[in-house]
């Protein structure tokens, strides 16, 4: 019976290392992840980089009404902000649209034509079921290179490193801030979908969609 004990207790405390060095190692991917990135994390008012294909609007959630929600509207808005002072003359909005009764991108375009974007600079991409498939698409679908990603500050450095791991150069400018509620569990959950993208950038497997490429300037050959 002492044996018994003895070897439960060793296998507990092997299971209670396994775990600590886990998070260990999560804490520390998401650390890695958001120091390697936060120098290419821009402000609105600073000088944009030159030559940028496109502001690159990341999707997210949309009420059943159709109507944007507060962390969708703040990005849309800030995109507008930096198409307007220049930094792009092309809005790439890319989201999801897996369903016909859900459609992010429908609503961020007609949110940016409200605001004064005409049609033409806004390209739509209905296949951007996460953002890595948002950044593989922006560069093989729509062929950019040279980009800057808008989303919240806590999303930057994940979509950045896999930009960079994509081969794309890309800068970030984040959303306007807002005290939304259960930003706390996003903050967790964001520590878990930095560790995913370490293993995506490293894997780099095609999105769920690709497709014809549709150039930014609507061009064909």
């Amino acid at each position: 019976m002492t044996g018994t004990k003895g070897r439960v207790r060793r296998g507990v405390l092997a299971l209670l290392c396994l775990a600590v060095l886990g998070a260990a190692l999560a804490l520390g991917i998401s650390a890695y992840m958001t120091a390697t990135t936060r120098d290419r994390i821009l402000s609105p008012e600073d000088a944009p980089p030159e030559g940028l294909d496109c502001v690159l609007v990341l999707g997210c959630g949309v009420r059943p009404d159709g109507s944007p929600t507060p962390m969708l509207a703040s990005r849309i808005s800030r995109s507008v902000e930096l198409y307007e002072t220049s930094w792009a003359d092309k809005l790439l909005m890319s989201g999801d649209n897996s369903r016909e009764d859900y459609n992010e991108v429908g609503t961020m375009e007609a949110e940016a034509i409200a605001q004064g974007v005409p049609q033409g600079d806004i390209v739509t991409d209905h296949a951007g079921f996460s953002t890595y498939d948002s950044l593989y698409r922006a560069r093989d679908i729509f062929g950019a290179e040279r980009v800057v990603i808008v989303t919240q500050e806590y999303h930057l450095s994940r979509a950045l490193y896999l930009a960079e791991a994509l081969g794309l150069e890309a800068w970030g400018v984040a959303a306007a801030p807002r005290n939304d509620a259960g930003q706390i569990g996003r903050d967790f959950r964001e520590i878990l979908a930095r560790d995913k993208a370490f293993l995506w950038a490293i894997l780099q497997p095609e999105p769920k969609f690709l497709g014809d490429p549709v150039p930014l300037d609507g061009t064909t050959e």
